[in-house]
């Protein structure tokens, strides 16, 4: 059995804040806000992985109101995904995501971020896409306010839980 799940997530760009995006520290002077490190994208691919096994969203499952979760890497927070998709009998076929940034240029870090989130969720890094697109300097987007992660994930059930 096949489930696939679809992730969204935006930030705030602010002073003050590193910008990460994949487990990856990109140089930029401005970063995302956020309870944790605010990485939209790995918050999306969590989102994706939590709709797909049923498990609700990050919001439910680590909430901002939790102090654990302050500063913390979401690289951590993925890896209790993954643990969590496991643990309900299933195994990550494959994602695909979209970071929404007008600046930096994201494509230099993306194989970066396809190995932390490889290495993070035990899978491969060919079962991980990553994608930069900017919106053409329209929107919050455009005049780089903010940022957006989109994220689909497909996930197959190999055992019973």
């Amino acid at each position: 059995m096949f489930r696939i799940g679809n992730g969204y997530d935006v930030h705030r760009l602010v002073q003050g804040r590193k910008l990460i995006l994949g487990g990856v520290e990109i140089p930029h002077p401005l970063g995302l806000e956020g309870h944790s490190d605010a990485d939209a994208l790995l918050h999306a691919i969590a989102d994706a992985l939590l709709g797909a096994a049923g498990c609700g969203d990050i919001g439910k499952n680590y909430p901002n109101t939790d102090p654990k979760w302050k500063d913390a890497s979401s690289l951590v927070l993925l890896q209790q995904v993954g643990k969590l998709c496991e643990e309900r009998g299933f195994e990550i076929a494959n994602i695909d995501s979209v970071i929404a940034a007008e600046k930096p240029k994201i494509s230099p870090f993306i194989e970066a971020m396809k190995q932390n989130i490889a290495s993070t969720l035990a899978i491969e890094p060919d079962q991980i896409n990553i994608k930069a697109t900017t919106t053409e300097k329209l929107g919050y987007i455009g005049r780089q306010e903010g940022m957006a992660a989109y994220a689909v994930a497909l996930i197959q059930k190999t055992r019973e839980s």
